[in-house]
């Protein structure tokens, strides 16, 4: 099963592992494309301090001078460590293999827990914000709200609002075993009003080509084609 809402935007912010992608047309004009930096980037210039940029034209040649030109705007306004292009395709698995040899050598599951875990039940005004992924053993009450800052999951029913990869992290997921929310919002993506699961499944949403989707965890496997473990 498939439910959706849809926000587009000329340029999108994603945040993938701990760079923040800047998506965007090179065939927008330049004036427009400084207005659009300044839209997303103008709400968060705290968070933003020392984060590596990557902008991302969507062509994997080309368009080098448009990025420098981006990239010294956004250093003269706002408090970044540093711009990059996106890396070619050899460039990018030849980096996630230097990482996986790096995690497995220092002991992949030897560290600190990113993991905010509880459990119980969330009852209506009851707000809950994590750093970044939270975990609930229990129920998620109508009326009760979660703020993540990546991914979110609930052992029990989700009736309530949750909000993951807040502000700007659209690779997050939310699951839970009983899907009911009355709103979600992953990143800068937001639905509202879905339609109730037939029966209990344990389903997860994800955001899709800028849509949230919400699938059956079991049946999709999202993660089952990972060659090894990733840290999220």
């Amino acid at each position: 099963m498939d439910r959706s809402a849809q926000t587009k935007q000329p340029m999108q912010l994603k945040g993938i592992g701990n760079s923040l992608t800047v998506l965007f047309d090179p065939k927008q004009p330049w004036e427009d494309l400084k207005q659009e930096l300044k839209r997303l980037f103008d709400p968060m210039k705290h968070l933003s301090t020392n984060a590596h940029i990557v902008l991302d034209p969507g062509d994997p040649e080309g368009h080098e001078e448009l990025i420098r030109e981006l990239g010294d705007f956004l250093k003269t306004n706002y408090p970044i460590g540093s711009v990059t292009k996106p890396l070619r395709e050899r460039e990018r698995t030849s980096a996630k293999e230097r990482l996986r040899q790096k995690e497995m050598a220092g002991g992949l599951f030897q560290r600190s827990s990113d993991v905010l875990m509880m459990a119980g039940l969330v009852r209506s005004g009851q707000k809950i914000n994590a750093k970044k992924h939270f975990l609930l053993l229990g129920d998620l009450n109508p009326g009760a709200e979660v703020i993540a800052g990546g991914d979110v999951l609930i052992l029990g029913s989700l009736r309530g609002k949750v909000m993951a990869g807040h502000p700007d992290n659209a690779e997050a997921l939310i699951l839970a075993m009983d899907f009911r929310p009355t709103q979600i919002q992953i990143g800068g993506f937001v639905a509202a009003g879905l339609p109730p699961s037939k029966g209990r499944a344990t389903e997860f949403a994800h955001v899709q080509h800028g849509v949230i989707v919400v699938e059956d965890y079991l049946k999709t496997n999202p993660f089952g084609s990972l060659p090894w473990p990733e840290i999220r």
